[in-house]
């Protein structure tokens, strides 16, 4: 198979590069499919999130869980203040187009790239970027960032200049297929002329200097912060960025709570808000300003895998270690009846980690190249779950299945438990309990409705709603027995598998290996989809490493919509095509009229 976008040896560098296949735009290109380069430019925009802030720094783990939206690889806002070499379209499932870096060579083995760096780029202070940053930027990283940019170093070979304008990464024997696209698209270019290395690693709100369209203009830690447009962004007339950051001023706002949020929307505080909550959907969006059309609810579809939602075992905890007691707690969680008493049966059923995608493994046997991956690992995945007939636990609806219920008991007997006088014992002899940690009412609903379904088989789940400091201090060292975790699904799972099921990643502070899992067969489904070379093989090897994960009821796959929706007062308008993944806020705009 040839490599996307790349010209063969001793031709000219390419434009873009793609993990599989080719790019699908021409090297002509005048801007992404789903960007509409006649978006007006003005007026602004204020988005609404839950939770903090005291730092504008998110490249180094003392502020990793309290930075400031928007400034690097914000899956929502984009890339405000700091820019990757090469920038992501959304249009396609992984595929990079020419940003900093103008232009980009490969060999066919992905043993080394080459990055020619567009001449116009330049800092928001007016220097120039150049090669020296590039490299400066790996070296600080290394030293003081947090994962995953620290870490990167780890398979690089070497970096040298080439030239005035090049750089050429060389990998090691760590590599894989997918790392010189990590180092294209996710890696920031950091100024070494505005950096001081001495105090790099501690978390700061002094505005920093970056390469994007924003600059930092105003902080209240905590409370907002404002980004305004770069009058001279140097790269606004690129084809990858046309259509794109179109407001002049964008204002990130910080609620206690969801109920906050929803309030100031009402009273255009906040222009949008992402809805997640189906009951406050179908029922709460009557007040006048939706009557009059001044407030918009649309519905976006999109072609990639639904997210995953579901509580987690935290497999460090010895109560979770053993399988055959998450499989039985995953009995116990009645989503027929969650769905339909506190959702208005608005959710589907999440079964996997990458559902209702191409990549997904439920429904289908696994295939020949999959059971050559699994051979190795016998007992890895269970039987229904590698004949394709595996499904999520069904309940009547009633909140009191007796199947489930039966299912579950017997699994909990196997693995040692005993039931007397009401109450569920561990093989140790110990009260069964353990606590569920939450931060929002919503988290707290439903497992408080899990909780009431654990205690008819003698098993106490405790709640825990704590603020968001806490969480996240909490989750980063790993100090839970079950949350609620989310994980994003793309079309393109990669590196970032490992920092969310490799062993490496188990007691690392820091990764979002949440369940703590340590298998060796998923390392290899992991290490077998990094190394896949055709579109068939990646496929393969995801859905055997979906296979694992399921089989390894890590979490309890909890629900998803179907849609996504998000409200809008009528000033905030957006292209009529959505990307591949849906909605796409940076390229929304203001309408001037």
């Amino acid at each position: 198979m040839g490599l996307a976008g790349l010209a063969p040896a001793g031709a000219e560098p390419a434009y873009g590069i793609a993990m599989h296949g080719e790019p699908a735009l021409p090297a002509d290109f005048s801007h992404f499919p789903s960007a509409d380069p006649r978006a007006p430019k003005g007026g602004s925009i204020t988005y609404g999130v839950v939770g903090t802030f005291d730092s504008l720094n998110p490249f180094v783990l003392k502020s990793m869980r309290t930075t400031a939206r928007g400034l690097f690889l914000d899956m929502e806002y984009g890339n405000l203040v700091f820019e990757p070499l090469m920038q992501r379209s959304r249009d396609e499932p992984f595929t990079l187009y020419g940003l900093i870096a103008e232009k980009v060579e490969m060999d066919p083995d992905r043993k080394w790239i080459e990055f020619t760096l567009d001449p116009r780029a330049k800092w928001s202070d007016g220097q120039p970027i150049t090669v020296d940053d590039v490299i400066f930027t790996y070296e600080l990283l290394t030293e003081k960032g947090r994962p995953p940019f620290n870490t990167r170093m780890d398979r690089i070979a070497g970096i040298r200049k080439v030239g005035e304008r090049g750089v050429r990464f060389t990998f090691n024997e760590k590599s894989n297929r997918e790392f010189p696209l990590l180092i294209a698209g996710s890696m920031p270019v950091l100024p070494k002329h505005a950096i001081d290395p001495a105090t790099f690693g501690n978390a700061s709100l002094k505005a920093p200097v970056g390469s994007g369209p924003y600059l930092v203009d105003r902080v209240q830690p905590g409370a907002r912060i404002i980004y305004k447009r770069n009058p001279d962004y140097w790269g606004k007339d690129l084809p990858s960025k046309r259509g794109f950051d179109n407001y002049d001023t964008i204002t990130v706002e910080y609620f206690r709570n969801e109920t906050a949020l929803f309030e100031a929307f009402k009273k255009g505080i906040v222009d949008i808000l992402i809805e997640g909550d189906p009951i406050r959907w179908e029922k709460s969006y009557d007040f006048p300003a939706v009557k009059e059309g001044l407030v918009i609810k649309d519905s976006f579809s999109k072609e990639t895998p639904a997210n995953m939602l579901g509580f987690v075992f935290n497999t460090r905890r010895e109560k979770f270690a053993d399988r055959r007691v998450r499989q039985a707690l995953s009995e116990l969680f009645d989503f027929e009846w969650a769905n339909r008493n506190l959702f208005a049966g608005r959710y589907e059923r999440t079964a996997g980690f990458w559902d209702g995608s191409v990549l997904s493994s439920i429904g289908h046997p696994a295939d020949a190249r999959e059971r050559a991956l699994l051979a190795k690992f016998p007992d890895a995945v269970l039987p229904d779950v590698m004949n394709g007939t595996y499904r999520p636990p069904e309940t009547d609806g009633s909140g009191r299945d007796r199947e489930t219920a039966r299912k579950a008991y017997e699994l909990l007997k196997q693995a040692g438990f005993t039931f007397h006088d009401g109450t569920a014992f561990d093989p140790e002899g110990n009260p069964f309990t353990f606590e569920i940690m939450t931060r929002t009412t919503e988290e707290e609903k439903v497992s408080l409705s899990y909780a009431r379904t654990l205690q008819r088989l003698g098993i106490m789940a405790t709640i825990r709603t704590v603020d968001d400091a806490q969480y996240q201090q909490r989750l980063q060292t790993f100090d839970y027995d079950m949350i609620l975790g989310a994980l994003t699904a793309s079309l393109s799972p990669g590196d970032e598998q490992w920092a969310r099921w490799g062993s490496a990643s188990r007691n690392a502070q820091g990764s979002f290996n949440y369940p703590g899992v340590a298998d060796p067969a998923v390392d290899a489904m992991i290490e077998a989809l990094l190394a896949a070379r055709s579109q068939e093989e990646f496929v393969s090897a995801v859905r055997a490493l979906d296979r694992v994960l399921i089989s390894g009821n890590y979490y309890i796959p909890l629900y998803h919509l179907p849609k996504q929706w998000i409200a809008r007062w009528s000033r905030i308008k957006h292209p009529e095509k959505p990307s591949l993944y849906g909605f796409q806020l940076p390229t929304w705009w203001h309408d001037p009229k």
